[in-house]
């Protein structure tokens, strides 16, 4: 069994317009964008960043917004639900601000959680939880009180018609087994990034997603450093999985591996950080480009929508 992974480190998804992509996340949900770059295979496409005030790992939410893509198919094999962690009796304010401007919010209980479900424009599902015991601060730049502030995911929901699988894969990647309430099984690691939690959602009977608009590309869990990730690597290799070489993604080293299920999977560094090439003071203002596209700086600054 693995000890290096530490819960959550980022969640990726597809959206269909970039500029309401960022104001939901900056203006609506009050996180903070900690990186503007590309797409490193599609660098005419955004590859947008929103987390805490430094991008900490386990907070950050990230996009590929593809003009006017068509939305993607719910299903198994997907990341259903991205779920954020909020300080306790903050349910009431949220439910107030996305009522206007998300869509299918609904009040729900789940594993003894109070909690608020809602969809984007592109039908991605989120939810904020009520937990008590978290004590990571929420960034409070853009307009939302320290009360209510977002502090970083609390967990993410895979839909799957089997889990056994990857029940076996996470107790193999250091998650236990916390419990189950109806067809929803959770895992839990211990000492983790704060976004600690996987539940599995077992649906034998739904069709397989189909990637588009709100749809999780991937999702990405968390070890402190690249020696950390090589033995990870190794260790899912000797176990059978096919894992890429790592891959330098200027604010992390990532590598990746599809799961039984579906699902693909990334483990990523929490270094370098997003300070590595941006003043801590001006996180996401600038356009950064990967070394190997700086020429196309020029013509992708013509092209890519503008953004506040």
């Amino acid at each position: 069994m693995l000890h290096q992974i530490k819960g959550l480190h980022h969640v990726t998804s597809i959206a269909s317009d970039a500029a309401e992509n960022n104001a939901f996340f900056t203006q609506t949900l009050g996180l903070r964008r900690v990186k503007k770059t590309v797409n490193f295979d599609a660098p005419d496409v955004y590859h947008l960043y929103y987390g805490d005030e430094v991008g900490t790992p386990g907070s950050v939410m990230t996009y590929f917004p593809f003009h006017n893509a068509l939305r993607g198919r719910r299903g198994t094999g997907e990341v259903g639900e991205t779920v954020y962690s909020i300080p306790k009796g903050s349910l009431p304010f949220w439910a107030d601000r996305l009522g206007s401007v998300a869509g299918n919010v609904s009040m729900a209980d789940h594993f003894g959680e109070s909690r608020l479900r809602f969809q984007t424009s592109d039908g991605e599902g989120f939810a904020l939880a009520e937990i008590a015991q978290d004590d990571r601060q929420g960034w409070t730049g853009n307009g939302i009180a320290s009360d209510y502030g977002i502090r970083g995911f609390h967990s993410a929901t895979l839909r799957l018609k089997d889990t056994g699988a990857m029940e076996e894969l996470l107790t193999f990647m250091g998650y236990e087994k916390q419990g189950s309430s109806g067809n929803l099984t959770r895992f839990v690691v211990a000492q983790g990034t704060g976004a600690n939690t996987i539940d599995l959602e077992l649906l034998p009977t739904a069709q397989h997603a189909s990637q588009g608009a709100g749809s999780v590309h991937h999702i990405a869990f968390a070890v402190e450093n690249r020696a950390a990730q090589a033995d990870v690597r190794a260790a899912l290799l000797d176990t059978g999985y096919q894992v890429t070489p790592v891959i330098d993604r200027d604010y992390f080293w990532a590598i990746y591996f599809r799961t039984p299920g579906g699902v693909l999977f990334e483990v990523a560094t929490n270094e370098p950080g997003f300070d590595r090439d941006e003043d801590m003071a001006h996180l996401g203002e600038a356009l950064k480009l990967p070394k190997q596209h700086e020429d196309l700086r020029p013509s992708l600054e013509s092209h890519l929508q503008p953004l506040d």
